[in-house]
């Protein structure tokens, strides 16, 4: 299915994509069979041209599983290329991983290529318990070939992929209103229609889900304007000690770390700032708190995804009701038994 924004003016709706469609919300039809879904002063329009891959529950099903937290995590789904073969990833789609093994009812939502690398990262989506909802578009399923150097990743960022293509869908609507927690970054922004659909999607969970950016700054793939964008969207900013020093400066901000963290915190409303320092450390800043502890040292096989799981074990412990502290803890603890494993999805032990 495909949602299209309109721009309202009197009776109509007009589309950007000038494929002449009418809003029903100001009860006018379409031949196209297109619906308007509302929210605030956006219309959009709904088609249901497009093929989305659905498994294991239908929405119906998502009303009764509340048992569990439901996370949601949009943007890129592909595989990394590591020296010992590939293993699949995606900041968003990381961060659903480790919640859902830590007991939130996770949710993908991404896109892949009709190819094989898109078939198995599926199938890698049903073995690990992952729900989705994932389009087939006609691009390659994204990869990223990544470097390792004592265990620390740099990443080579493949273009025109399937995660540039991803499509708002009433369905995606339907989840993001469900979330307890959703989870998006400026990596999958780097493309417009990716960006539309990850801003219009986001910007319907509940105003007390956690909304959390973690911005993931890589290359030359985001900008201020982008970046605003996603702030205003979020409550929870997570960054790492390069990001940090990257928003200082694009943002013109002095003082210390506490000083930019309050900031952003007043500046964006957001209920979290969060800073992983590799390493050393790992302080979560809030209007009324701080939380630092130090990065306990390990083996280190490789870090990929280490921050993602900080982040997953962190929301799934809050929303079960910890305090700030206790899900500080777990979340450093969570992290660091990724970084002892290859890949962004270790096996958790029972």
């Amino acid at each position: 299915m495909l949602l299209v924004q309109m721009l309202h003016t009197g009776n109509v709706c007009y589309c950007p994509l000038k494929i002449n469609l009418l809003c029903n919300l100001c009860d006018l039809s379409c031949s196209y069979s297109y619906r308007c879904i509302y929210n605030d002063d956006i219309h959009f329009a709904v088609s249901i041209s497009t093929k989305v891959v659905f498994n294991r529950k239908t929405m119906e099903q998502v009303t009764e599983s509340r048992r569990k937290p439901i996370v949601v995590g949009i943007g890129e789904l592909l595989w990394d290329m590591l020296p010992s073969g590939k293993k699949a990833g995606g900041a968003p789609i990381n961060f659903v991983y480790h919640a859902s093994c830590l007991g939130a009812e996770g949710y993908a939502i991404s896109a892949v290529g009709d190819d094989e690398l898109g078939k198995e990262i599926v199938d890698e989506l049903d073995k690990n318990h992952i729900q989705h909802l994932i389009e087939k578009v006609p691009y390659p399923t994204g990869t990223v070939q990544v470097e390792l150097r004592e265990g620390i990743p740099t990443y080579t960022i493949h273009e025109r992929v399937a995660w540039d293509h991803i499509s708002p869908t009433s369905d995606a609507i339907d989840l993001a209103e469900k979330a307890d927690a959703i989870c998006f970054g400026t990596l999958a922004q780097r493309s417009r229609q990716s960006r539309e659909t990850i801003q219009a999607i986001s910007s319907f969970a509940p105003k007390d889900a956690y909304r959390l950016l973690d911005i993931n700054l890589r290359q030359r793939y985001y900008d201020k304007e982008l970046i605003e964008e996603s702030l205003y969207l979020a409550n929870v900013l997570k960054v790492n000690d390069e990001e940090f020093n990257v928003l200082r400066d694009l943002f013109g901000l002095n003082g210390t770390e506490r000083e930019v963290a309050l900031w952003f915190i007043e500046k964006y409303g957001l209920r979290m700032f969060v800073l992983t320092a590799g390493s050393s450390h790992s302080t979560i800043y809030t209007r009324e708190e701080i939380s630092t502890l130090p990065t306990p040292e390990v083996t280190v096989a490789d870090t990929v995804g280490a921050g993602d799981a900080f982040s997953g074990a962190l929301i799934i412990s809050l929303l079960k009701g910890k305090s700030l502290s206790e899900a500080h803890h777990f979340a450093v603890k969570t992290a660091a038994f990724v970084c002892t494993k290859e890949g962004a999805w270790p096996v958790y032990e029972e």
